[in-house]
């Protein structure tokens, strides 16, 4: 799934990018506030119907207890979501409240596009979550929900092969690989041990775990040829072993909707996912998933860098003639109790800990695996990684389709490192 969204994701960001290198240039310095009287926000998000419901919910709790505030909502799918707002902005027609997404955040904030939200209180946030928006110019992000990248199991696959998984906490990815692959080779036909491990949050961890990042502060890469070189060669271990399907496969997984993964139909026994996608693999695949921690490079769960992602992001327009309500209305949605009840884990789950505590007697059992999940790796949750740079934003298609290139046998690992990090530094330059 990993792959699969961030392949589907490709153009619209390359688009996205291009129209801000143009649109965002005259950003910035912000808009005179109105003076007095009441007080009218634009809001912004995208989603099914039922998120939309749920927010308008939000929206009608909020303007309850601000009857000086309205909020007029504007929303859609995620596939016209990005251009319009670029147009929007582009136009100085921006939203007041923009729900965000990390893989633009970069390209808003280093443009002068977003309010820095100073007034936002973060106190009751996990340090990780609150950084997650946060760049060395300011927080120009709130989470608005919390994701961790796991390995989800399903047991039937795993039962069936008579392979038995090895703790989760202490299991390396040459032990990964090897499980993997006895799965593959003992399994049911058809079915194969492991789904792609590619796309910059895979790597990404693993950078972590061997002291190095995918991204600096700075806005530049964090690792060498090397680095990724020895990535791609555990892609090229894989393929060999039988650990994931044919290239061929791997290519079709790129592309499918998440209820035609191989998780969802039954045809991978593990999978790297993130969290929040449990509810809707479980509801798919009719099998009662399980959530297990990454593999490490030296069989210990508190060494391996894990971190916590946001699943979104509230953020604000630099140009919101009305800063102050803008925050106040973003705190309601991270702070409250009473908006995690209405939101549950539509978005993630929340990052304010009061909240979260709150709001888990609610949740469905599978959202309240979620919830506790979160929890438990709370000890072994390592410093936020940094918000990508502006030309940033293919890095996950970049690094998969090289990924795919070591799989199909067209690039060796050392090829496949030179060129991803030619290409990914062209982006940034």
């Amino acid at each position: 799934m990993i792959l699969r969204a961030l392949k589907s994701r490709t153009p619209k960001i390359a688009a996205v990018a291009a129209a801000l290198a143009l649109a965002l240039s005259g950003c910035g310095g912000g808009a005179q506030p109105d003076a007095g009287g009441p007080v009218t926000l634009r809001f912004t998000w995208w989603g099914s119907d039922v998120r939309h419901k749920m927010t308008q919910e939000l929206i009608d709790a909020f303007e309850a207890k601000n009857p000086n505030i309205k909020i007029e909502g504007e929303y859609g799918d995620w596939s016209g979501y990005w251009d319009k707002l670029a147009t929007q902005v582009a136009s100085q027609q921006a939203p007041d409240i923009i729900q965000m997404d990390l893989q633009y955040l970069g390209e808003y904030s280093k443009r002068g596009a977003l309010l820095d939200l100073k007034e936002v209180d973060l106190s009751k946030f996990d340090k990780a979550a609150a950084d997650a928006g946060k760049t060395p110019d300011g927080q120009f992000a709130v989470t608005a929900g919390m994701n961790a990248l796991v390995v989800l199991a399903n047991p039937s696959l795993v039962s069936a092969s008579g392979v038995t998984l090895p703790g989760d906490q202490s299991w390396t990815w040459k032990d990964y690989g090897q499980t993997a692959a006895d799965i593959t080779a003992k399994g049911k036909a058809g079915t194969y041990g492991s789904g792609p491990v590619t796309g910059d949050a895979s790597f990404n961890l693993w950078l972590r775990q061997h002291g190095k990042s995918l991204f600096t502060s700075d806005g530049k890469l964090g690792f060498d040829e090397a680095d990724a070189k020895g990535f791609f060669e555990f892609q090229e271990d894989l393929r060999d072993a039988k650990s994931v399907p044919p290239a061929s496969i791997l290519t079709e997984e790129a592309s499918a909707p998440l209820d035609q993964t191989g998780m969802a139909t039954n045809k991978f026994a593990l999978g790297w996912m993130w969290s929040n996608q449990l509810g809707a693999l479980t509801k798919a695949s009719g099998q009662a998933l399980e959530i297990k921690r990454p593999p490490s490079t030296d069989g210990n769960a508190k060494s391996a860098q894990q971190y916590y992602k946001a699943s979104q992001f509230w953020s604000a327009s630099s140009r919101t003639k009305h800063p102050k309500e803008a925050q106040q209305f973003i705190d309601f949605l991270a702070n409250s109790v009473e908006a995690g009840e209405i939101g549950l884990a539509d978005r993630g789950i929340p990052g304010n800990s009061e909240v979260r505590a709150a709001i888990t007697p609610k949740l469905s059992a599978v959202d309240a695996a979620t919830a506790s999940f979160i929890d438990d790796i709370a000890d072994e949750v390592g410093d936020s990684p940094a918000v990508p740079p502006a030309g940033a934003s293919p890095a996950g298609e970049i690094l998969t389709r090289f990924s795919s290139d070591v799989h199909f046998g067209r690039l060796s690992p050392e090829e496949a490192a030179k060129k991803a990090i030619e290409e990914l530094k062209s982006g940034l330059s």
